[in-house]
């Protein structure tokens, strides 16, 4: 602000006369004021960041703060950072927007600055909810690191949450709403996602339906939700990942409307198994059973003994309410660490970076639970880093470099944030001890804040549970009903238990991590306090930022009703005494915001200098630059180890030595380009000459290549024009031949016999013979020779094209022939050897008939004369000789027909054999296929052999029989018994 005289009216005056302007931003400082339109302005765009990027425009933005953000952090070296604070509607989470905008656009090319950008839509429909004060309240923390390259690129960015309101996915106040994913979810789900989860309408959700509020105006829900899908894809989180985290959240909603029926006098429940339950128990992928039994019991270990206790409707409830919380912050947590995944950066980590933090505001109701308590505490936090940097460090600086410095006095928040975190008696550390006590109740935890906090002067006790604390934003009065269950956040083992046992992956993620953070046994419930745990979040947050340059920005709400062209003075006022920006203007106004270190200032414009101090110390080549621009003593202090400068003065030598490092880099540029363009002409000629020579040698090689090729077509167009006129030539003379044979023919049949006419041709034919080539021949008997020529000539062609077709038949019918005469020399030479086995298959059967009929033939006359001699004994005997010989018989008769047999069949399987050769050769003639007629031989010829063997096995097992007898048959021939008789004869 360029005030003449600084007071609370002027600085309200000339706000709201920017704000009628849509001038929305303002610079108090080194803090940039912006001031909630509540409309859309046209101050946005591609052409607002060109011009802050080129330095055209030099208005108050929040494209200058990122801008000079950027730059800090390339010229010092020193990561940044940009605060983004003020009450809840006042514009935060859309300036934070804007300032990440722009450096994508400063920082992008890579890519991965959109995927930053799309990261908004997914925080905000998780994280975000319409309040009474804000329609999109960011109900959590952000702070968003943003690492750049060597070059400046953005080259990844890391996600941090804290503080997010988890109570209210259980319990919203009327005219508010829940997370906007709820809401988005069941307007925008495709169909099949609806039947999958088993959606139903918002207002038929118990947790959605007590607020009575389901619609934010201008919001389309469905939109939104498709909006978020598509952010989802861009940040790499897959359709499986997507699919489970809206199965989470409907699972939430659905445990809202888990209820429960009283099953004994005690009040003691279990759940009602309906389309809650189990739609419940689907998602999650757990069964009915565990369900009821992590809802309505709860397991203990009491002196070694496990004891299960029944739950009662009250305590159920509160069971399912904490399992609904604690799976929705479970699921928030899991989504950060994706969009973190996608965008690590990995090797490309520099350790330069700009932070954003987006933390909600300040908050005072009418009733002030847990959540403010936090909220609030983490404005202290944000208030205390403000004073320490533009306040208390400012100051401190300035007596420790020994600079002449009016102390200027603030409102320093220390004795507040002491009453938080002291030990053992802070508000924090009460609220943990009491935390711990099981049968401590709300009441005792005020009663505690009133005996040990009321001589503090931040604390002060109010009736029954509740108590005051005076903030520096003003006094909040807080009531502690819900305190202690809040901060203890109880989520039992039994409901931990409850998500390991489940099928889909993300519950078991979800109970890993809080087995992780838990040092409990197994049977003691899993605790984690609130207040603490935030604590130590909040104090993470900013220690990290105390690392880092700072950038404030402070939104300011111009009034309660959320629209425009409304600016109501006591409000703004009371927001600007909050945020201190009075103090800081007064402060900017008589300190000095730019100091630099006396080597760091001497190095950085001593080359500005026109007479050479080199040899110098830093502190006199720093004021030798000071008295040579000119610059005022009242407008800079020269310290102990740094020069202190007011707002503006480093500006001005920023210009001029821009100016001159651009006149030095356009004399280096000329110089170059004069060096680079005489290197050019040198290497041109160089190359010129070089390609002369490549040239003519190129040429003259392709001269004579060219010179060769054209004497060797002219040999071969002589040749060949020589061999066309030949056979032109031949052509000619044979078709004269042809037609004066025809033509001599034709007069010898009508000539008939009259030799006087043969005599008159004769001495005709003498008579052109004598005459020779004077005999002159008609133009057209010529032409109609020609013609006849050229058709003798096609017909030729064809001719011997048809020969040449018929040619490689006879070659392929020789080769084929070839093939076959193989095959049928291969098939006689099996069958001569199938022959031949035959053969001596019967030549060994009748040798062995012979040699069995001799024998038997001497027995038979031995037989008859031992019977004539009356010596052989019983007539049933007599009658084997005969029988045996009449079996002989008829084996001899059986061998002869085989014999028989196998003669006809090889002479006629021979015979058909030849034919078959024949016919494939061409010397007889026949209708029939060869191969087809050779295969059907082949299979009777096997079919009659394998029958044929078989017959002649049979003959043989008949042989032998007759040969050998048997033992156990009364009518056989024995050889035991030939032999005795044939000795009894001879002895």
């Amino acid at each position: 602000m360029q005030l003449s005289y600084l007071s609370e009216p002027s600085v309200l005056y000339n706000l709201q006369y920017r704000y009628s302007q849509d001038m929305i931003y303002t610079k108090a400082g080194p803090v940039l004021v912006a001031v909630n339109p509540f409309k859309n302005v046209s101050l946005y765009g591609t052409e607002y960041i060109d011009a802050y990027r080129n330095k055209t425009m030099d208005s108050p933005h929040v494209y200058a703060i990122a801008d000079a953000a950027l730059r800090e952090m390339k010229r010092d070296e020193v990561n940044q950072s940009i605060i983004i604070s003020g009450e809840s509607g006042a514009g935060k989470t859309e300036t934070a927007k804007i300032a990440m905008q722009y450096l994508a656009s400063l920082g992008g090319g890579s890519g991965i600055e959109y995927e930053i950008l799309q990261t908004n839509p997914i925080l905000e429909a998780f994280g975000n909810a319409k309040t009474l004060r804000n329609d999109n309240s960011s109900r959590f923390g952000k702070l968003i690191e943003i690492h750049f390259s060597t070059t400046g690129r953005i080259c990844g960015a890391m996600i941090q949450t804290f503080l997010l309101e988890k109570s209210r996915v259980v319990q919203c106040a009327v005219g508010e709403r829940s997370y906007h994913i709820f809401y988005q979810l069941c307007a925008g789900a495709p169909a099949s996602l609806r039947e999958k989860l088993n959606l139903k309408k918002v207002d038929e959700f118990k947790y959605l339906k007590q607020s009575c509020c389901y619609s934010i105006a201008g919001v389309d829900d469905a939109q939104m939700f498709r909006t978020v899908t598509e952010a989802m894809n861009i940040v790499h989180i897959s359709k499986e990942d997507q699919e489970s985290v809206f199965a989470m959240v409907s699972a939430v909603l659905w445990l809202g409307d888990v209820s429960f029926t009283v099953i004994d006098n005690e009040n003691h429940v279990e759940i009602i198994v309906d389309e809650a339950s189990e739609t419940v128990a689907e998602l999650l992928g757990c069964s009915i059973e565990d369900l009821n039994l992590a809802l309505s019991k709860r397991h203990m270990k009491v002196n070694n003994e496990n004891i299960v206790q029944k739950l009662t409707l009250a305590q159920a409830t509160d069971t399912r309410d904490a399992l609904a919380k604690s799976v929705y912050a479970s699921l928030f947590e899991w989504l950060v660490e994706q969009i973190n995944k996608s965008l690590s950066v990995g090797k490309r980590r520099t350790g330069r970076s700009i932070s954003i933090l987006d933390i909600y505001g300040f908050e005072s109701f009418d009733k002030n639970s847990f959540e403010q308590f936090c909220i609030n505490y983490a404005n202290e936090r944000l208030q205390q880093h403000f004073n320490r940097h533009l306040f208390k460090l400012e100051q401190e600086e300035y007596v420790e470099d020994g600079i002449d410095w009016a102390k200027v006095d603030f409102e320093d928040n220390q004795d507040c944030l002491n009453l938080f975190e002291k030990k053992p008696l802070g508000l924090l550390s009460l609220l943990d001890e009491e935390s711990t006590f099981p049968n401590a109740t709300d009441l005792t935890f005020a009663n505690k804040l009133k005996q040990h906090l009321n001589s503090n002067s931040c604390f002060r006790g109010e009736r029954g549970k509740a108590f005051a604390v005076r903030h520096y934003a003003g006094e909040v009065v807080y009531d502690s009903s819900g305190f202690l269950e809040k901060n203890r956040d109880l989520l039992h083992m039994d409901s931990i238990q409850l998500l390991a046992k489940c099928k889909s992956s993300l519950p078991q993620t979800f109970a890993s991590k809080m087995l992780a953070q838990s040092d409990n046994s197994i049977s003691v419930p899993y605790r984690s306090s609130a207040a603490d745990s935030q604590k130590l979040s909040v104090a993470m947050k900013f220690k990290r930022l105390e690392s880092t340059t700072p950038h404030f920005i402070r939104c300011i709400k111009p009034n309660n009703l959320q629209l425009p062209a409304i600016y109501e003075q006591g409000l703004v006022l009371q927001q600007l005494k909050c945020c201190g920006v009075l103090e800081v203007v007064r402060i900017s106004r008589s300190g000095y915001p730019t100091r630099m270190t006396h080597q760091k200032f001497a190095r950085r414009y001593g080359f500005l200098l026109l007479e050479d101090v080199a040899s110098q110390d830093p502190l006199s080549v720093s004021v030798a630059i000071l008295h040579q621009f000119n610059i005022l003593p009242e407008m800079y202090q020269v310290g102990y180890t740094k020069l202190f400068f007011r707002t503006g003065q480093i500006g001005k030598l920023e210009d001029t030595r821009n100016r001159t490092l651009h006149g030095i880099l356009r004399v280096q540029s000329c110089f170059r380009g004069h060096q680079a363009r005489h290197h050019a002409r040198e290497r041109i000629r160089g190359v010129l000459a070089l390609q002369s020579f490549i040239c003519g040698e190129n040429a003259r090689h392709i001269y004579s290549c060219l010179l060769r090729k054209h004497r060797a077509a002219t040999i071969l167009q002589r040749n060949v024009r020589c061999w066309l006129a030949r056979r032109y030539f031949t052509n000619i003379r044979r078709a004269s031949l042809v037609i004066q044979s025809g033509i001599r023919g034709n007069l010898v049949r009508r000539c008939n016999g009259n030799i006087d006419l043969i005599n008159v041709l004769k001495e005709f034919e003498s008579k052109q013979e004598a005459e020779g080539d004077q005999i002159l021949i008609k133009a057209s008997v010529l032409a109609e020779l020609q013609r006849r020529i050229l058709k003798a000539e096609a017909t030729v062609r064809e001719k011997d094209e048809e020969n040449e077709m018929l040619h490689q038949r006879l070659q392929q019918y020789e080769n084929r022939w070839l093939e076959y005469e193989q095959k049928m020399k291969a098939m006689e030479e099996m069958w001569q050897k199938q022959m031949r086995s035959l053969q001596s298959s019967l030549s060994v059967a009748k040798k062995s008939l012979a040699l069995d009929e001799t024998p038997r033939m001497s027995d038979s006359s031995v037989d008859q004369s031992w019977e004539i001699n009356g010596t052989h004994a019983g007539s049933g005997s007599q009658l084997v000789p005969r029988t045996a010989g009449r079996e002989m018989n008829a084996g001899l008769s059986v061998i002869n027909r085989l014999a028989e047999e196998f003669e006809q069949r090889s002479q006629v399987f021979a015979d058909d054999a030849t034919f078959l050769v024949e016919v494939k050769s061409g010397q007889a003639d026949a209708s029939l296929n060869p191969d087809m007629e050779l295969r059907r031989l082949k299979q009777n010829f096997d079919s009659w052999k394998k029958d044929f063997g078989s017959r002649i096995r049979e003959t043989k097992v008949i042989l032998n029989k007759l040969g050998t007898g048997n033992d156990s048959s009364p009518n056989s021939v024995k050889r035991k018994w030939w032999g005795r008789l044939n000795t009894s004869k001879f002895s």
